[in-house]
């Protein structure tokens, strides 16, 4: 990792990707940022491992962007796709196209499937999505995002009282200083804090480590808070966490 003060632009890998196929590394990103599908496998019920599924795709559809490759994202569902489709605009997971209307592509550089954990894995670079257990009915939505990403996605996801309330916490806790600090001049966002994002979310989409670096720019005492702004807002171009809801609002 860059040291602090050092630009990391020049440094910051292209994301990468572990294939559930074979288990290896590859690159995310094809030669010269040639158009990439990414395919959400959904077989089930519109439950919440279906969302994670979902979920999962919508990060890697984000981190694409992001690194400048231009993405199509594509459903294939094969029951319930109206009620998936609801839930997922209500965690505020960009719209997916139905691969029944997709016909023979756009020409697309490479496809990278996202599908549950122990389902049959489609012809090409796929990533596995661990399930979800527990139901968060009733729950905000938002908090229920940020509860999914919480855990890497590897690992199954329990959603319990603990840790939605956790999740609920640091939402109205990272939007009341958001929007504390957007009342600060500007300030950009610190080499170092943008390097370990970048190395967070391009490596395997560890977004946990892109939480602990946010926590590690709210509490570390040297930055100004302008900083801690422009930072936030960048993150959250990933997370889609509305970090930015709260500006405006009375102090």
């Amino acid at each position: 990792m860059p040291a602090p003060g050092r630009s990391a632009a020049y440094a910051h890998p292209v994301l990468r990707i572990t294939d559930a196929r074979t288990g290896e590394s590859l690159e995310a990103a094809p030669a010269r940022r040639g158009l990439t599908r990414v395919e959400a496998h959904t077989a089930g019920a519109a439950d919440a491992g279906a969302l994670r599924v979902l979920l999962v795709a919508d990060l890697l559809v984000r981190a694409l962007e992001l690194g400048g490759t231009p993405v199509w994202s594509v459903l294939t569902c094969e029951r319930d796709r109206a009620e998936l489709q609801a839930g997922a605009a209500a965690l505020g997971i960009r719209p997916f196209e139905d691969s029944r209307d997709v016909g023979s592509g756009l020409g697309e550089a490479q496809v990278i499937h996202v599908v549950a954990e122990g389902t049959a894995t489609p012809d090409g670079p796929t990533v596995a999505v661990a399930p979800v257990h527990g139901t968060a009915e009733g729950a905000d939505p938002t908090t229920l995002r940020l509860a999914l990403l919480a855990r890497d996605r590897a690992a199954p996801a329990a959603l319990d009282t603990a840790g939605l309330d956790e999740a609920r916490a640091t939402l109205a806790r990272w939007r009341g200083r958001v929007a504390a600090w957007a009342r600060q001049p500007s300030r950009p966002i610190p080499d170092e804090a943008r390097a370990r994002l970048r190395a967070a979310w391009e490596d395997d989409l560890d977004v946990p480590a892109v939480l602990d670096t946010l926590t590690w720019v709210e509490t570390s005492p040297d930055l100004p808070d302008g900083a801690r702004f422009e930072t936030y807002a960048y993150a959250d171009r990933l997370l889609g966490l509305e970090l930015m809801r709260d500006l405006g609002a009375p102090a």
